[in-house]
């Protein structure tokens, strides 16, 4: 969730680049014809050249954005980026003025623009950089990382400590270095390396594991990648030479430090940003939709059972995160309590519970699951960000318990109301392991495509009622 939240602030401040692009060619437009003679002609001409500014401007923004990481950048480097955006993209708009014979352009004017865009893009993007600095030393949007540190990682670990701002939580430091050690042993959890980062990993939201000595054992540079990737956890590593390719590897920046990333989560940041955007609108627009059909399941639950009407339970979202996941009461309120003494009629195999006749379900409860509209207030669910309109459905957290070690991967996209799975024909028939590797399958092929195809069968799922 963390990651896929930074990511639509990312796309969202993108596009507010482009459009401010846009407002300040007018600006500049309007300034020379106000305060210069002639007057400019030709508005055709300037038209194609706005419009020219609009695919130019996001292509080398994007290509800005994909560079560094936005966490540790300094305004210095902000300026540096959006200074090589202008003077790349005036240079695009000087070429094609020249190239199409444009002569009624003003020069002046598209030196105007840039001079204008550059003092637009630098403050607006200081002004947001700041409050998402505010917010992160509060604690919002942050990341969990462990850091496999040496004595040349003294520096590193400080400006983590130091810089609060960039939002990383040092949870865990491991190492065989005495001095490091002794020096942070009181601030954060220091752990030897014989300490398997299989457990810390398990036993804690982990986001990242940073690799920060100078010594490297390749063998056991290999081992941790894989145990980042088998549980979708992210792996970065000072830049060098590595031979073992991971799934999907970059180079970012870390402050001013380069580092591998190794990520086997979609890496398309702006098909994921679509995703999330397309989720979040679509759940608003069916709460909506459907809020008069929600208030008659309500009114039918309150009439016919004793209990609230919704069902409010623990699940576990994005590489473990919990988060109370709603649902329309379909049970009975001590479902809990009874479920130890139904344990022996359990249907399913894996850590998953199952009975097809369920002595538990009330009456309205058949009908809300048969249809599907007891998935309803899940919605809100996406709108909070705890979940997302496809993905790998949220366990609860005894499932995860039991989890195999492969299994856990299918935590490292963020859950959702429909998959793969929920879309089958007698689903339920589904063996506990063809079920993980369906979700595994979707993570690996994930696109947008594929999102709107199980969105659009689901519908036809319910419709039929043919996915119980």
């Amino acid at each position: 969730m963390i990651k896929e939240r930074e990511q639509q602030i990312n796309n969202i401040i993108g596009v507010a680049d482009v459009l401010i692009s846009v407002l300040s060619f007018t600006i500049a437009y309007f300034i020379r014809d106000w305060f210069f003679e002639p007057p400019i002609i030709a508005t055709n001409e300037y038209l194609v050249v706005g419009v020219l500014v609009i695919p130019t401007w996001f292509i080398l923004i994007k290509s800005v954005h994909m560079a560094e990481m936005h966490r540790t950048k300094t305004y210095s480097m902000i300026l540096a980026s959006y200074l090589r955006v202008v003077i790349i993209g005036l240079g695009v708009i000087f070429l094609f003025i020249f190239l199409f014979k444009l002569v009624n352009i003003s020069r002046l004017m598209i030196l105007f623009f840039g001079a204008i865009n550059l003092v637009m893009l630098f403050s607006v993007r200081v002004s947001v950089y700041r409050m998402l600095k505010y917010f992160r030393v509060k604690g919002f949007n942050s990341r969990n990382v462990v850091v496999i540190a040496d004595e040349s990682s003294e520096e590193f670990l400080e400006r983590i400590l130091n810089n609060k701002e960039w939002g990383y939580i040092l949870k865990y430091v491991v190492t065989n270095s005495s001095y490091i050690y002794k020096k942070y042993k009181d601030v954060i959890s220091v752990h030897p390396e014989r300490v398997n980062l299989r457990n810390l990993i398990d036993i804690d939201v982990i986001d990242e594991v940073i690799y920060c000595k100078n010594e490297i054992n390749q063998n056991k540079l290999s081992e941790l990648v894989n145990d980042c990737q088998e549980v979708g956890v992210v792996f970065r590593m000072q830049s060098m030479l590595f031979s073992k390719s991971a799934t999907r590897t970059n180079l970012n920046h870390f402050d001013d430090t380069p580092f591998l990333t190794f990520d086997n989560t979609p890496s398309d940041h702006v098909a994921y940003r679509v995703k999330n955007a397309f989720s979040v609108a679509a759940a608003f627009g069916i709460l909506i939709i459907w809020s008069p059909v929600m208030l008659a399941i309500a009114l039918g639950i309150k009439l016919t059972s004793k209990g609230p009407v919704f069902f409010k339970q623990k699940r576990v979202g994005l590489r473990g995160r919990t988060f109370l996941m709603y649902k329309f009461r379909t049970m009975v309120t001590n479902a809990e309590d009874l479920k130890e003494s139904l344990m022996q009629f359990n249907e399913a195999d894996g850590p998953v519970f199952k009975i097809k006749d369920d002595p538990r379900i009330t009456k309205i409860g058949k009908f809300l699951r048969k249809t599907g509209l007891d998935e309803l207030p899940q919605f809100i669910n996406v709108l909070k960000g705890d979940m997302s309109l496809v993905g790998p459905r949220p366990p609860v957290p005894d499932e995860v318990k039991q989890y195999e070690r492969w299994q856990l991967r299918r935590l490292s996209m963020k859950p959702g109301i429909t998959c793969t799975w929920q879309i089958k024909p007698n689903r339920n028939d589904i063996s506990f392991e063809d079920w993980m590797k369906m979700d595994l399958q979707y993570i690996d092929n994930w696109s947008n495509k594929l999102d709107l195809v199980l969105f659009f069968k689901t519908i036809k799922t319910v419709i039929k009622g043919s996915g119980s």
